[in-house]
């Protein structure tokens, strides 16, 4: 029989050496690479908003220069704005928590066109999903995947297959019957150019002789990214800050600064809880802009039928599963209001 000798390893030279240097780095980029493509990164959004965000600062050189009513027209703009979301696609669209007549309802709808946040059917069918599959793959903007993915890291990904299948199985058939909800979405991409950009911009020109780059970049652009960042801070602040006085066993909290910032959206975890409450709070009126505007629309009869939970319920709530932030007196003075 005859033995073979063992191979005997050679020692690596200098060449050999230089060649694994050059390898561990292109492994790594193609492993990052990998990973990249496998979140589905949306490139377009991304250069979008980044180019977005970057006008906003510029923005912030322009209103010094700005005459005084163009301040006042960019604020009114996203009031606007924001009702076309709280008021509109949120409490009467997505949670039908009050009933609005059609010029009402034309109004929002052109309110949410200002607001160039998805047109109102997909924000509704979207939040529906959010309420429903809270913090799992299924909501649009989970936030246990972070801060960032929950406030704007969500629109720099392709969403979820789970969020795409379990929207599938909601019942839109309210939306889908409503020829407010319908025309806009056939017509959204026009209605975004006008109300978002087109008459913010045009009027401080036309009325007070305001220039047309100091009212574009402060009542288009500036508004625009203040009025997006306002209402993803529900979604990633609202679920990581705050007491949870309603139910302490789910995410959404008590945010103060997104109530002021959101016109109203920051009592969240009593959102979560009584979804169907169209103040979104048991303060009723109390730093609740949104709450005023759809009671003043119900004193003028364009709206009606405002759902409320009541204040033995949500008492009883509180002492069920809250964490103890809110005692009994929030309610008594409610009762009182």
């Amino acid at each position: 029989m005859v033995s073979v000798p063992d191979a005997v390893e050679e020692p690596m030279g200098p060449k050999d050496w230089s060649e694994m240097a050059m390898e561990a780095p292109c492994r790594a980029g193609d492993e990052k690479a990998d990973r990249w493509r496998s979140l589905g990164i949306v490139w377009r959004n991304v250069i979008l908003m980044a180019l977005l965000h970057i006008g906003a600062v510029y923005s912030i050189l322009v209103i010094p220069r700005a005459k005084p009513l163009t301040w006042v027209w960019s604020y009114v703009c996203f009031i606007v704005t924001a009702l076309g979301v709280t008021a509109g696609a949120h409490r009467l669209w997505s949670h039908r928590s009050y009933r609005a007549k059609l010029p009402l309802r034309v109004f929002l709808a052109a309110a949410n066109s200002m607001a160039f946040q998805n047109d109102i059917y997909e924000w509704a069918r979207d939040h529906r999903v959010h309420h429903k599959f809270s913090e799992t793959d299924a909501d649009p903007h989970n936030a246990t995947r972070g801060f960032f993915f929950a406030h704007i890291g969500w629109l720099f990904v392709r969403k979820h297959r789970d969020v795409i299948e379990k929207g599938k199985k909601l019942d839109v058939t309210d939306l889908l019957a409503d020829p407010v909800v319908q025309f806009q979405r056939r017509y959204y991409k026009t209605s975004v150019l006008i109300m978002c950009f087109l008459v913010p911009t045009v009027v401080p020109w036309y009325f007070w002789g305001e220039t047309l780059w100091n009212s574009y970049f402060l009542a288009s652009i500036l508004r625009y990214t203040v009025s997006l960042n306002v209402t993803w801070l529900v979604n990633s602040a609202a679920h990581m800050y705050g007491n949870r006085p309603y139910d302490q066993n789910i995410s959404p909290r008590e945010n103060r600064w997104v109530t002021f910032g959101a016109i109203g959206e920051g009592f969240h975890n009593f959102h979560h809880t009584f979804p169907f409450d169209y103040s979104t709070s048991e303060f009723g009126l109390r730093f609740n802009p949104t709450t005023c505007f759809i009671d003043l629309m119900c004193w003028m009869g364009l709206a009606s039928n405002r759902k409320k939970a009541s204040v033995e319920t949500i008492q009883s709530r509180k002492l069920r599963t809250g964490d103890g932030s809110y005692g009994a007196v929030n309610s008594t003075q409610d009762k009182e209001a």
